[in-house]
């Protein structure tokens, strides 16, 4: 575990214990304890009380609370109501409002952005929000050394933040960087006397959430539930909009439809709805939308591994599967092939010059042409419900072309220990959406390919020339300050990107959510993992 100071070395463990973007959940034990007792998983009476909205989270709440740390979805989601950036942005449109500070940035193209705290905000233990708390999120997000997850959302631009007076905070970047308005909302404002203490980092892990947002979390029980309840002593620009959450976590897909459907139904909303239940719940008389964006499920080689380290057999194994099949089958049409590493509803997506359409004699070619014959691959994935889907499929592509195919799904946690402690694997398939922090094609990529990062780590791939070359390019595009330049820059290394085939998309799929409108209005459907709650209401 880790040291109680600030600066923390970001491990690869790590990332997996804080992270639930890639579906089931390593555990971490609680600090945080429950205010006012256990809190029960049953919402009894739930479905009549107006004051209580219950929702049921098909991911895991016992990952990390960290905001500068976690992709946990259930977290992540939960946090968006619990704490505010400086600004922060519609959960939909990405559109920005000013959360903590008083305004927008007048002018975007700028290196140095001035911003006034909302004078009279509070944190959830009535002490004020003042410069100094923002002053020690923020040297978190850019210390080196500290190395958080979402350091390198911010470091290749943000050169320092500082104090101008007690209500004025600067950002000084490194260059004019207009996506920084967007970019913000990720970085939670969190409250240095009660982090910045010793164990205070490892608390926030645990599950504790202290914010200056509309709803304070009152209990927290890991693997059940999180409750959350209205903060009287918020001003800010999105008040609550009932009094209490019940927030359960139910990993099981069965358990979790059950706990919406039905006359005796508990919840009010549920995420994560499984495609097969589409129909049941819709006939029930709930709301069931879906949500577009970059979940996806990638492939992932280990290139310290012959024979993946040559870039044909790479492009052979992703042309071998049959997309069409696992999308009809496996995602019962709720998914569309990659195209790009971007999802097609990207603003920057452009189809990529390598594309791998179903081809299997193209995938015999490659082979053949790398000198490979009677190739074995074991393809080791997370147990996450629809990859799992979808494994039969690859299997039996890549069988077609003479390569057996041993599959091993398993828990997160104990997929990724693996990892960190042998060298010895071959291909992985995950799921991930870094829709989670934005939709910018340089946050995206950077949350994949970033020198040093944990997924370049894995892919033993973030040394070679190739890897250098790509990231010099990726700088390049996010320093461009003209917009049709910089697209231009970043069409070019997506190009790069899917070309080597080094960790890359098979699958973009929808994601389902499902609500009473009877008894629930203000909801819209998200394309990433989780619920925003912030604009709903109960009727």
């Amino acid at each position: 575990m880790h040291t109680p100071a600030t600066r923390h070395a970001f491990s690869r463990r790590d990332f997996l214990r804080y992270s639930g973007a890639l579906g089931a959940a390593a555990t971490i034990s609680s600090t945080l304890a429950a205010c006012g007792g256990p809190a029960s998983t049953s919402s009894t009476g739930g479905g009549g009380d107006k004051d209580l909205i219950t929702a049921v989270i098909g991911y895991g709440n016992d990952q990390s609370w960290d905001p500068t740390m976690t992709a946990s979805a259930f977290s992540m989601a939960a946090n968006v109501h619990i704490y505010e950036g400086l600004l922060d942005t519609d959960p939909i449109t990405r559109q920005p409002y000013p959360a903590l500070a008083t305004a927008l940035p007048a002018d975007v193209n700028a290196t140095t952005w001035r911003f006034t705290l909302r004078e009279g905000a509070k944190w959830h233990d009535d002490q004020p929000v003042t410069v100094d708390d923002v002053l020690f999120t923020y040297e978190r997000v850019l210390d080196p050394k500290a190395n958080v997850l979402i350091g390198s959302f911010f470091r290749s631009w943000l050169d320092t933040v500082r104090k101008v007076d007690e209500r004025t905070v600067e950002l000084v970047f490194k260059f004019p960087f207009p996506d920084a308005v967007q970019r913000l909302t990720i970085a939670k404002i969190m409250p240095k006397h009660i982090f910045g203490v010793a164990g205070g980092w490892d608390a926030a892990k645990g599950g504790k959430a202290v914010g200056s947002g509309p709803y304070k979390q009152t209990s927290h029980q890991p693997k059940s539930n999180t409750t959350l309840e209205a903060y009287a002593g918020y001003n800010g620009p999105r008040p609550a909009t009932v009094k209490k959450m019940n927030w359960l976590s139910i990993v099981d897909a069965s358990a979790r439809v059950a706990k919406i459907s039905g006359s005796a139904a508990e919840a009010q909303i549920a995420d994560n709805v499984p495609y097969a239940n589409i129909d049941q719940l819709t006939k029930s008389g709930l709301q069931v939308e879906g949500g577009k964006g970059m979940n996806h499920m990638f492939i992932m080689f280990n290139t310290a591994q012959k024979p993946f380290d040559d870039v044909r057999v790479r492009q052979a194994l992703l042309y071998a599967i049959d997309t069409r099949k696992m999308i009809d089958v496996a995602l019962k049409g709720h998914g569309a092939a990659s195209t790009s590493f971007l999802n097609q509803d990207n603003p920057s997506y452009q189809r990529a010059a390598t594309v791998y359409e179903y081809n299997v004699d193209k995938a015999k070619q490659l082979l053949a042409q790398a000198g490979v014959t009677g190739l074995t691959i074991t393809l080791m994935a997370v147990n996450v419900s629809w990859i799992a889907d979808c494994l039969p499929t690859i299997a039996n592509s890549w069988e077609a072309i003479g390569i057996k195919t041993t599959l091993q799904p398993q828990d997160t946690s104990a997929l990724f220990t693996k990892m960190d402690q042998s060298q010895g694997y071959q291909v992985v398939a995950a799921a991930s959406n870094p829709n989670q922090f934005g939709l910018d094609a340089d946050l995206i990529m950077r949350y994949n390919y970033t020198s040093g990062g944990t997924w370049m780590k894995y892919t033993k791939w973030d040394s070679s020339p190739a890897a250098k070359d790509l990231f010099a390019k990726m700088d390049a595009a996010t320093a461009e300050p003209d917009a049709k330049k910089k697209l231009e820059l970043t069409h070019a290394y997506l190009d790069i990107i899917a070309e080597q085939a080094v960790l890359y998309p098979v699958v973009h799929t929808e994601l389902m959510t499902a609500w009473d409108a009877k008894k629930l209005t203000g909801v819209r459907a998200q394309g990433y993992p989780g619920i925003n709650l912030l604009q709903a209401k109960r009727t």
